[in-house]
């Protein structure tokens, strides 16, 4: 498989055709978003090869920044995201893929929530007004990461 080059920004903004645009970098941003909630379940990168990886495969495959490396959703986990569909915003430089979370904690978090998205700043005002940016979880763990995850030697 071969993702389609970009071609005329009439094209690329109004046309039929998938035609991503990667930043000097080779990635684009992919938010996540649950198929039956709408809850956003997290954000990350893709590259060429793992958005063809998640096309080809219908599992959510990321291109992991810190390990230089593809990175299926789930292959240690067990939390896998099965893609459900694919959208492109305006000028196709972002994604969204709407899954299906699966696996026994159906979890998306490597932390051990939901979604990645588990806290939220308490008050705006007092951000804006007294410098204050505390932080309030918002959802519970459903896993303890330590328990998931074994590191490798």
């Amino acid at each position: 498989m071969s993702l389609p080059s970009r071609t005329t920004t009439a094209e690329i903004e109004l046309g039929r055709q998938l035609q991503p645009k990667f930043g000097p970098d080779g990635l684009i941003p992919c938010i996540t978003q649950d198929a039956s909630t709408g809850e956003v379940l997290m954000f990350a990168y893709m590259n060429g090869e793992s958005l063809e990886h998640t096309l080809k495969t219908r599992k959510a495959t990321y291109w992991s920044r810190s390990r230089q490396k593809l990175w299926v959703k789930g292959e240690e986990s067990g939390n896998v995201q099965l893609v459900r569909e694919l959208r492109t915003d305006c000028d196709q430089d972002v994604l969204l893929i709407r899954v299906d979370q699966t696996g026994a904690a159906n979890a998306s978090c490597h932390n051990g929530y939901k979604s990645c998205f588990y806290r939220r700043l308490t008050d705006i005002e007092a951000a804006a007004t007294k410098g204050d940016f505390s932080l309030e979880f918002t959802a519970e763990r459903l896993f303890d990461p330590a328990t998931v995850y074994k590191k490798k030697a």
